[in-house]
């Protein structure tokens, strides 16, 4: 993450995501989608079913494979590459990744436990408590919030902009924080619940409207406050 400057001044965190060259290795009719690799990787480090398949597309092996929705693929052909011109400022998208492995956690920090008591004589600071009944149900319910692994999760973040776009180097800079730690690979998606607005567009909020046949209590010389 790093930090630019918009046209007032102000300070806009960003995520600097180098989105491509990504390559089309097929398209897929039904249902409708495309398959694209990312970044090219060494053939000796590629199992020999997946070599067979990029060469027969006439592609050097990839390190990511994967598909895409798509509404139509007639504007796609096997070997194209795709770069990251195709977003453009102001460009709402959802980011896909796996979030940071934290390891086994307990409660506390899992769910956001509030423990139990501080005092000496409390036998539970932070452990679980009860996590079922004796005699009914006689079991754990499925659910039930528990110490454990947390992290390393597949993690939609919906509606992020995109402040710049670097169509020399292929870098995108997306306002806010995306899932993964550094050097992880993600999936950028333009949203469907946020559509595009220029990032110079100004806002005009609507003023409240007032009953003119109304007065306030001061101008009716009330004693009240």
């Amino acid at each position: 993450m790093t930090q630019v400057f918009d046209t007032e001044g102000n300070t806009v965190p960003v995520t600097v995501i180098e989105a491509g060259p990504c390559r089309v290795l097929s398209l897929i009719e039904k249902p409708v989608k495309i398959k694209l690799g990312f970044e090219e990787k060494r053939e000796s480090r590629v199992r020999k079913p997946e070599l067979g398949f990029f060469k027969k597309v006439g592609s050097p092996a990839m390190r990511l494979v994967r598909e895409i929705a798509s509404t139509d693929n007639k504007d796609y052909q096997v070997g194209q590459e795709i770069k990251a011109d195709i977003f453009k400022p102001g460009d709402f998208v959802d980011v896909c990744g796996i979030s940071r492995g934290k390891g086994f956690q307990g409660g506390m920090v899992r769910w956001n436990w509030s423990g139990g008591g501080a005092a000496h004589g409390s036998m539970h600071h932070r452990r679980i408590g009860s996590a079922g009944s004796s005699a009914w149900p006689s079991r754990t319910f499925r659910g039930h919030h528990m110490p454990g692994h947390m992290g390393m999760d597949r993690v939609t973040v919906q509606g992020l902009r995109v402040i710049q776009v670097d169509p020399v180097n292929n870098l995108v800079l997306i306002k806010g924080a995306v899932p993964g730690h550094r050097n992880s690979f993600v999936t950028i998606l333009l949203s469907k619940k946020k559509a595009f607005r220029p990032l110079d567009e100004v806002r005009v909020t609507a003023e409240k409207s007032r009953n003119p046949m109304k007065q306030s209590k001061a101008k009716a010389g009330a004693k009240g406050k």
